[in-house]
């Protein structure tokens, strides 16, 4: 390698450092650090309060946020941290559990459903937190609330939904990609060694039989009976009015008014203050949970900006997770 061409990379290794260290410092000098102890002191568990209305009384009114697919893919990527984190949001509802000081939930709902573990988890300890705490739960609904998204908002006290809001898709799916033919189109074998006939039900590489589609139908079954009677309870309905609209169709904010799977029009703000109403918290504060501005998280958006956002490597993740891992059983609406 030439003179020239070292000193060349040299050039550019120093001119790297100094622009990482100019940042460094522009952010450190710019930066209040008052405020980031504060922040440091509130964090818990990678997410801080933040007051939105603040209140002359001790009562305080949760304002929880779920958006997106209600999926447990374990940690987030610190190169990609945006998205619905399971873990992060069951514990924000177990710290809610455990603040006497909490009276009142607006959850703020924008899904199209997920995993039927997950959003028993999260209906689970709504109710906990119901039946325990004597916590009114109110929810609003925003985009889309389908699915999954509909199950963890049906044992609230009161629904409020958009005029543009798609809910319903009430049901239960199980899917898998089959590619037996396009194999045997282009000649490749699958050599599987199991212990038993059912082993590889759902295999890829084979086609399903009668006999393992009727297991799975039982099962589908259980878990769809499950959701009806959730609502049946959640909404005060009888299980018959459920059925005639729970066959998985969609439904706007009027239609899901009218069949009684929601209480009125409004919006995050409409959901406030018709809680604090109904239940004498006008004095209470009123706050929500935001992610720690910690390293991770501006790490994160840097590289985003860096690769222009995360929509193609989202995309990539989702592909992987949905098709590499085992088929399961999914309250979810659309192909997510």
């Amino acid at each position: 390698m030439t003179t020239k061409r070292w000193v060349a990379i040299i050039s550019a290794a120093v001119l790297l450092v100094v622009s990482i260290g100019v940042n460094a410092l522009s952010y450190v000098f710019t930066r209040d650090f008052s405020s980031i102890f504060d922040e440091m002191a509130s964090a818990t568990n990678g997410y801080s309060q933040n007051i939105i209305e603040m209140g002359s009384g001790e009562d305080r009114i949760a304002v929880l946020t779920l958006d997106g697919v209600i999926q447990d893919t374990g940690a987030p990527s610190p190169f990609f941290p945006e998205g619905y984190n399971h873990q992060f949001f069951m514990n924000q509802l177990n710290d809610i559990y455990e603040d006497p000081s909490v009276k009142g939930i607006v959850l703020s709902v924008n899904s199209p459903g997920g995993g039927v573990v997950e959003s028993t988890d999260i209906y689970d300890m709504i109710r906990l937190i119901q039946e325990e705490n004597e916590v009114p739960v109110y929810v609003s609904m925003g985009g889309m609330a389908a699915s999954g998204g509909y199950y963890v908002a049906a044992p609230a006290e009161k629904i409020f939904v958009n005029h543009e809001t798609l809910t319903g898709s009430i049901g239960v799916i199980m899917q898998s990609l089959n590619y037996a033919k396009l194999a045997e189109k282009y000649g490749i074998d699958f050599n599987t060694i199991k212990t038993g006939p059912y082993k590889d039900i759902m295999s890829p590489s084979r086609e399903m039989t009668d006999e393992e589609r009727g297991m799975l139908q039982e099962m589908i079954n259980d878990s769809y009976d499950r959701f009806v009677e959730i609502i049946v309870e959640g909404r005060n309905m009888s299980d018959a009015d459920v059925r005639k609209v729970a066959d998985g169709r969609i439904l706007n904010g009027r239609q899901a008014i009218e069949a009684g799977l929601a209480d009125d029009y409004g919006k995050v703000g409409d959901a406030i203050a018709a809680i604090q109403e109904d239940y004498a918290l006008e004095d209470a504060t009123v706050f929500e949970y935001t992610m720690s501005d910690s390293f991770s998280s501006l790490f994160g958006m840097k590289m985003q900006s860096l690769f222009g956002g995360v929509s193609e490597q989202q995309m990539v993740v989702d592909i992987l997770s949905k098709y590499h891992n085992a088929p399961r059983m999914m309250y979810l609406y659309g192909d997510y």
